[in-house]
């Protein structure tokens, strides 16, 4: 709906400007008729504070046609103003079907389609392939020239960006991205590992802490029980077994 728009604002300002002009050009040639007698004035009852003026008419009517007739020196400019519109509108059309012939073509070099080395040579190739671009026919060839100059331009461009460098830099960070997620999967397995043998080591120092807590107790019940029975020897050998044990624990 805005280019239809666009169109029918276009079409009621001229028809605007003609019916303006039309109507100062009958403006000014009754009023000078009516100067001349030809034709009479217009006549208007009009007062002021109680006073009648009884050429009302003809003071409307010669005013209205003076500002007519300086209405239409303002056309001039008015006009100026459509065309830099227009042209406007025209450019940015222009420029857009530019982008677009010069995208088709930037992609394709891309592709490695173009292979001229001279300037002439790779021009033409290019304005060709455009031509021939079931998307551009209805395209003026003065802007398929200026999109092949571009993309001829623009060809180391493409070049260090072509579709094959860009699928190996893809490809190896894919392979990169790969490989950082293997080893962040084997760190977390390790990190997994050592916090489980850390925890085994803690529960293993606490059972030989108990264990040798419990020996020296039994050694303790012994040294004072066995003496009163009579068995200091079996104290000291038992001393020395419990001393064994202790190293053997150790």
């Amino acid at each position: 709906m805005k280019p239809f728009v666009g169109l029918c604002a276009q079409l009621l300002q001229r028809l605007a400007v003609v019916i303006f002009v039309l109507a100062a050009v009958v403006l000014y040639g009754v009023t000078l008729m009516a100067a001349f007698g030809a034709v009479p004035w217009l006549e208007i009852q009009a007062s002021v504070g109680g006073v009648l003026y009884e050429n009302a008419g003809q003071i409307a009517q010669i005013g209205v046609t003076g500002l007519a007739v300086l209405l239409c020196f303002y056309l001039p400019s008015n006009a100026r103003i459509m065309r830099l519109e227009t042209s406007h509108r025209r450019f940015e059309t222009g420029m857009h079907d530019v982008a677009r012939a010069y995208a088709l073509a930037h992609a394709a070099d891309r592709e490695g389609l173009f292979r001229m080395s001279s300037e002439f040579d790779a021009v033409r190739e290019r304005l060709n392939y455009l031509r021939d671009h079931p998307d551009l026919q209805s395209l003026e060839p003065a802007l398929l020239d200026v999109a092949a100059q571009m993309s001829h331009i623009s060809r180391e461009l493409a070049e260090v960006y072509s579709d094959e460098r860009v699928d190996r830099a893809r490809a190896f960070l894919t392979q990169r991205q790969q490989e950082v997620d293997a080893f962040n999967a084997r760190l977390d397995h390790a990190k997994q590992v050592c916090r489980y043998l850390k925890h085994w080591a803690h529960e293993v120092d606490l059972e030989e802490s108990v264990a040798v807590s419990q020996l020296n107790r039994l050694r303790d019940d012994l040294r004072d029980i066995l003496p009163e029975l009579g068995h200091e020897d079996v104290v000291d050998a038992g001393q020395r077994v419990l001393d064994l044990s202790k190293k053997a624990a150790e």
